[in-house]
């Protein structure tokens, strides 16, 4: 009995445990909400890059993004960074030859944020930025500073344009001409790589459009949806939509932020989200499938235990009869009986199942999953269901002894 709860405890914690632990790992893997203006035109993207002119197009205001934080799920939105492309030529000093002094690289300068502090409607400040929603990006050198005319450039272009860390960038478009300082260079496995990517201030000026944004990128802490998550919320009823609404799903934090957001449209990126939930769903399923193992074993036990103490028991239980006890007070006593084995069994498991999640925990987690009161009460009272499931052949059997032929020996 201590055994097979001691497995179940440990596969209860690290399941309890686990969805938030996977939930934060996996946002590793980029935000899983894409939010762009309603009125938008039909994007032309080729690549990740957006080819449309920078004055075609709807965009949205950068002054709302403090709203994100005043959604129901607020503590969810681990990280959003707008972002605006806008087409440029740049040229730094390092391609210039007699012949060429300016040879220009078409490219795209990405403008967006790092490490930005942004002023939410309740008086506090939240820092995010593209460490949030890209943390693969990774810079041989230093991120830009936002208040600064500096940007880093995608090792492909780096590599085209003979741009190099501490370099003088001059970026050329029809609205302005500027000097970027180049800070670092940077890695990220797609378009970013053949592009420049500086603050969003810099790209709003090339754009003309201060303020403003044409794309957002938020990562979300999600529940992976199941059926009822991927019913149309129109077609549910009040009770259902309120279940519906007060759950972590992706597409309900997409509403929500449609909401707070004005002339946006939210839609989730299915290709992470659906791959969390995945692999979210099986490791669950796997340790649930070891706490029915261990559960079915442990009550095979008590079943054979309990057969054998009643045959060992049969004069006792004839001589009790014999005096006048009735079935009942005699299963009553072995049903007591069983349910204190339960109890010491259930919580000795219960001690040796949280040292078995502390390592299974920081093995493959990295980190070992708290103690938890219910995983108690839970554990104590599947022992005494696995108890008295596992005793009920044997118990019954005792109760339909007959204390004359136990008597005689028979």
């Amino acid at each position: 009995m201590a055994l097979g709860m001691a497995v179940a405890t440990a596969a209860l914690s690290v399941s309890l445990d686990v969805g938030d632990r996977l939930a934060r790992e996996f946002r590793s893997l980029g935000a899983n909400l894409l939010v762009t203006p309603q009125a938008d035109s039909v994007p032309l993207e080729i690549g990740g890059v957006d080819y449309r002119p920078v004055n075609a197009g709807a965009y949205l205001s950068e002054s709302d993004l403090g709203k994100l934080k005043t959604i129901f799920w607020r503590n969810n939105i681990i990280g959003f960074t707008p972002a605006l492309d806008v087409p440029v030529d740049a040229w730094t000093t390092s391609s210039a030859t007699r012949s060429t002094p300016t040879i220009s690289a078409h490219t795209t300068l990405i403008g967006t944020w790092f490490d930005h502090s942004l002023s939410v409607p309740d008086g506090g400040t939240y820092v995010t930025g593209i460490n949030r929603t890209n943390p693969w990006w990774q810079v041989d050198g230093r991120w830009f500073k936002e208040s600064a005319d500096e940007c880093v450039v995608g090792k492909a272009f780096a590599e085209h344009s003979g741009a190099k860390i501490g370099d003088t960038l001059h970026v050329i478009s029809p609205q302005v001409n500027l000097a970027l300082l180049v800070t670092g260079i940077l890695s990220g496995g797609g378009s970013e790589d053949s592009a420049i990517v500086a603050p969003i201030a810099i790209a709003q000026r090339i754009a003309s459009k201060p303020g403003e944004y044409r794309r957002l990128y938020v990562s979300a802490l999600t529940k992976p949806e199941d059926e009822f998550g991927r019913r149309d919320p129109s077609t549910l009823n009040p009770v259902e939509y309120d279940r519906w609404y007060c759950s972590p799903y992706a597409s309900s934090i997409a509403l929500q932020i449609r909401q707070v957001l004005s002339g946006s449209d939210v839609r989730v990126i299915r290709r992470v989200a659906e791959g969390e939930g995945n692999i979210l769903t099986r490791v669950r399923t796997l340790l649930w499938l070891v706490t029915f193992a261990a559960l079915l074993a442990a009550s095979l036990a008590v079943g054979a235990s309990s057969a054998a103490s009643v045959i060992e028991r049969r004069t006792e239980i004839g001589l009790m009869k014999a005096l006048g006890a009735g079935s009942g007070i005699v299963g009553f006593l072995l049903v007591a009986e069983q349910f204190l084995l339960a109890l010491v069994g259930g919580g000795l498991g219960y001690a040796l199942g949280i040292l078995l999640a502390r390592v299974v925990g920081m093995k493959v987690f990295g980190a070992a999953p708290a103690p938890s009161p219910l995983v108690l009460v839970v554990i104590v009272a599947l022992a005494a269901v696995v108890t008295l499931l596992g005793s009920a052949i044997p118990l019954r059997r005792a109760s339909r002894y007959e204390p004359a032929p136990i008597l005689r020996g028979e």
